[in-house]
């Protein structure tokens, strides 16, 4: 895609509302511009709240980012999820996500393994 030219983005969750944005448009940005709706805290990659799926157009998506990887898996990556924070879009794409109100709290990353008991002090 060139620069100047426009892009559709398409938000599926939100009866399937569509906007034009430019190319190169980062998909928060979008959502908040356009009232997409899709959920956010920080926007900054901290907090992982944006999570949402690209449904079609995964190729019209920039590169995964490092702070993505702190709250996706590579399976949920393979599925077509992403942090609308961090992702950049160059052409059309439409994406879901689960609304706030239907999520169960994630499941706890694996730690490093608190010391026992007889291993402590």
């Amino acid at each position: 895609m060139t620069d100047g030219a426009t892009i559709t983005v398409t938000f599926i969750t939100n009866g399937g509302k569509s906007v034009s944005a430019p190319a190169s448009s980062n998909l928060l940005r979008v959502s908040l511009r356009e009232q997409g709706g899709i959920p956010f805290k920080c926007g900054g990659g901290l907090c992982g709240t944006c999570r949402c799926r690209i449904e079609s157009g995964r190729e019209h998506t920039d590169p995964i980012k490092p702070k993505e990887r702190k709250h996706l898996t590579e399976a949920d990556f393979a599925a077509g999820y992403r942090m609308a924070c961090q992702t950049f879009l160059n052409g059309d794409v439409a994406v879901s996500w689960v609304p706030l109100s239907e999520r169960r709290p994630a499941p706890a990353r694996p730690a490093e393994p608190a010391p026992s008991a007889d291993q402590a002090g």
